[in-house]
């Protein structure tokens, strides 16, 4: 939050912050919401999660005014990504797809393996590399041979939340390697889903943790953000 915070102030987009105790009641979130719903000055909402376990997350997310929906997790920005006509796109997946371009990688005919099948990433990130008519697989805890899987990749996206778990020999030679995850180890140090020191030996091009995804997401969230001013500046 504070990463997001600084970057509002260096792009020079007004933030408003609401830190909530864990006691805080279902009522009074929604309630909050849905005053910043109901307010001008404010384009775009974004809940940090996890939130606490007395709440329903569902039901937090599908409060949220979806032109406002920064984070694009309501249902119908969902929806309208798995059809390729969205306004926004959660911000990982949205950050992943920007660096590709920006590396111009062309994702067209290439074998796109996904690590993941979160609502957060992995499953709009499915959606964003077949809108650029990539040949799509989704792996998870329950893909059987995942490193007969992850070695067909032209394209890995890693997404799995376990540290170092995407190994060197699980990497096709040459292939782009993407690492969403972002965990803190025993010793406080940050790694990703990737074991970078033997990945980066296969990969002919990788990203880093920290420092890759990670700031890509939130340049994403402030162009959802510019976008969604616009949108309801029109809808108004």
């Amino acid at each position: 939050m504070r990463n997001k915070e600084r970057a509002c102030e260096e792009c020079g987009i007004y933030s408003e912050k609401y830190e909530l105790s864990a006691k805080t009641s279902k009522e009074e979130l929604l309630s909050l919401i849905e005053t910043l719903n109901k307010k001008n000055s404010i384009s775009g909402i974004l809940v940090q999660l996890p939130i606490p376990k007395h709440i329903d997350e569902e039901t937090i997310i599908n409060a949220i005014a979806p032109q406002k929906d920064v984070d694009a997790f309501h249902p119908v920005n969902v929806g309208k990504i798995m059809v390729g006509n969205y306004d926004f796109v959660p911000c990982t997946p949205a950050g992943v797809m920007e660096l590709i371009k920006e590396s111009g990688i062309d994702v067209s005919g290439k074998e796109c393996v996904i690590v993941g099948r979160s609502n957060i990433v992995g499953k709009p990130q499915a959606m964003l590399l077949l809108h650029q008519n990539g040949t799509v697989t989704i792996c998870h805890s329950k893909t059987k041979n995942l490193e007969e899987k992850t070695k067909q990749a032209d394209i890995l996206v890693a997404a799995v939340g376990i540290p170092n778990f995407i190994k060197g020999n699980m990497i096709k030679e040459g292939a782009v390697v993407i690492d969403v995850g972002i965990n803190r180890m025993d010793n406080g140090k940050l790694c990703g889903d990737v074991e970078f020191e033997t990945a980066e030996k296969a990969a002919g091009a990788i990203t880093p943790v920290p420092g890759g995804v990670g700031p890509m997401t939130i340049a994403m969230l402030m162009k959802n953000t510019v976008k969604a001013a616009i949108l309801n500046k029109t809808q108004q």
